[in-house]
């Protein structure tokens, strides 16, 4: 299986963590084929959207409740706006190129680092199509509620937790770190074209997104490092 590690070229925060996701990858996943992924940077934002074809369709202030898929948008902080764009658009690139490829690839955030071995076949051969491989604890809103609830299963992957009002989008924790086959890029590349482009883990949520889990135990974790999204 094929790993990509999101990294941004020339970024000193960005480079040096992926760097370390790097290593740690080398050290529990010596098998599997880990390679950098050049993230899109601001400057190239609008030239990728209109080349896709596609329009971002998410609030930069306040809440927005959107009648297609009966979800309320709500602003996440960002101060400079394409940097957060960027990010979707990193993401999107790779879930064409799983699709493309007709092959499950894991994604990797730079700031991912592996803490445990990971065996990727039971991932790939479970029914899901997206599957969350990363600690939620200090990755998402709510965590501590989305850790107890699945290590409340005795199954080795669960349906991502619901952990809200229904109306609010939910997913991965913080989807830097996920399994992503085939099937589940093709519905992601068609809610982008249905809905718009959202942050990626806004996007990719358990009411749009069908066959979304998470597995029990966590193999990735965050390194703590500076937002270069939010900045």
């Amino acid at each position: 299986m094929k790993s990509f590690v999101i990294t941004i070229t020339g970024n000193k925060i960005s480079q040096t963590a992926s760097t370390k996701c790097l290593n740690s990858a080398k050290k529990f996943c010596p098998s599997i084929e880990f390679e950098v992924q050049d993230a899109i940077v601001p400057k190239r934002v609008d030239a990728s959207l209109a080349r896709e074809k596609i329009q971002w369709n998410y609030p930069w202030d306040g809440e927005v409740f959107c009648f297609a898929s009966g979800l309320k948008k709500s602003a996440y902080k960002t101060v400079n706006p394409k940097n957060r764009i960027a990010c979707a658009l990193s993401h999107f690139y790779l879930w064409k190129k799983c699709l493309e490829s007709q092959e499950p690839i894991l994604v990797l955030e730079h700031d991912a680092i592996f803490i445990k071995t990971l065996n990727p076949d039971y991932i790939i051969e479970s029914k899901f199509d997206i599957i969350g491989i990363n600690n939620p604890l200090g990755a998402t809103r709510r965590a501590r509620v989305f850790h107890e609830k699945i290590l409340q299963s005795n199954n080795s992957i669960i349906i991502t937790p619901t952990i809200d009002e229904i109306n609010i989008p939910q997913g991965l924790a913080g989807n830097s770190a996920y399994v992503i086959k085939p099937r589940g890029a093709r519905n992601l590349i068609d809610a982008v074209y249905k809905y718009g482009l959202w942050p990626n883990d806004a996007l990719m949520c358990k009411q749009i997104i069908p066959n979304l889990g998470v597995t029990r135990d966590f193999y990735t974790t965050l390194q703590g490092t500076p937002s270069t999204t939010t900045g």
